[in-house]
């Protein structure tokens, strides 16, 4: 059975007032909280914005998740590396670039200490790849941290905004099954994207997936309220075998747990409804293609 879990910062107030962000000196707190909902993960989020603060930086900093985790039984396998949204690899000037790369190296390196999974590489928005250069830029300056990933064996799971077919042949390019895909139902949603099309395209490379709802060109809203088909979507991956986590990464307000609550009595049915799709599914079934 897949593990839930949520988005760092999801069940705390905002931190400094940022819709997502790692919540510098209170993070600890949100385990328990966690814990207490029945979730068993919390995708951890790396800003590039204090990120010196940030624990997965620091020696202390992993002993500390470490130990919450092991209080409360809820996992950090996956973080969420917003800091190369604002810092891409793909940065236009090639020393920041450079820079770039190396703090992603020391994050993996730092990652396998405490059992990651997956780090989550956003290329979307101002990281968004939106030309060839942008794409030559990437494979050049990837390089490096794909090696390290691929010793370590954690993937390098991007979020992107290309549509399907292109994204199946960025993947192809990349040529190498370190470079998973981070899925996000929301972000597909507003792009106006067919999740059929989508998982027909690289459903077998996602290794990591964002819950999330938005209306086509829109923000997040409450999940089930925007234009996510969620139906075809879950109908959809049961065909897949997807085996990793599942993120609430879904709308939040200024407080955050009454509202998740709501989405999260909201989803649970639904993965019920999922899992007795997979159950149907033959096990020794073709690919999808």
């Amino acid at each position: 059975m897949n593990k839930l879990g949520v988005m760092q910062g999801r069940l705390l107030p905002k931190y400094h007032g940022r819709y997502q962000a790692h919540p510098v000196g209170y993070w600890q707190d949100e385990f328990e909280i966690a814990h207490t909902l029945g979730l068993e993960l919390i995708e951890f989020i790396f800003d590039h914005e204090q990120a010196e603060s940030n624990p997965l930086l620091h020696e202390t900093g992993l002993t500390a998740i470490q130990t919450v985790s092991e209080q409360t039984k809820v996992e950090v396998k996956t973080i969420c590396a917003d800091y190369f949204m604002e810092a891409p690899i793909h940065h236009s000037v090639q020393e920041l670039a450079i820079q770039s790369s190396q703090m992603l190296q020391k994050l993996l390196r730092n990652a396998k200490k405490i059992g990651v999974t997956d780090i989550v590489i956003p290329c979307v928005d101002q990281s968004s790849l939106k030309n060839e250069a942008d794409v030559l830029s990437f494979l050049r300056n990837i390089r490096p941290a794909k090696d390290v990933a691929e010793n370590l064996g954690i993937n390098l799971a991007l979020e992107t905004d290309l549509p399907p077919r292109a994204f199946r042949e960025f993947l192809a390019t990349l040529d190498s099954k370190i470079f998973t895909v981070n899925y996000d139902t929301g972000n597909s949603a507003a792009l106006g994207y067919d999740p059929l099309e989508e998982l027909a395209a690289y459903g077998d490379r996602i290794s990591d997936i964002h819950l999330k709802d938005r209306p086509k060109g829109g923000s997040s809203v409450p999940l089930g309220t925007g234009d996510a088909d969620f139906q075809a979507f879950f109908a959809a991956l049961a065909q897949v075998g997807y085996d990793g986590p599942l993120i609430m990464q879904a709308y939040r307000d200024d407080e955050g747990i009454q509202v998740f609550r709501r989405q999260l009595a909201w989803l649970r049915p639904r993965l019920t409804e999922w899992e007795e799709q997979k159950k149907s599914i033959p096990e020794h079934k073709e690919d999808v293609q």
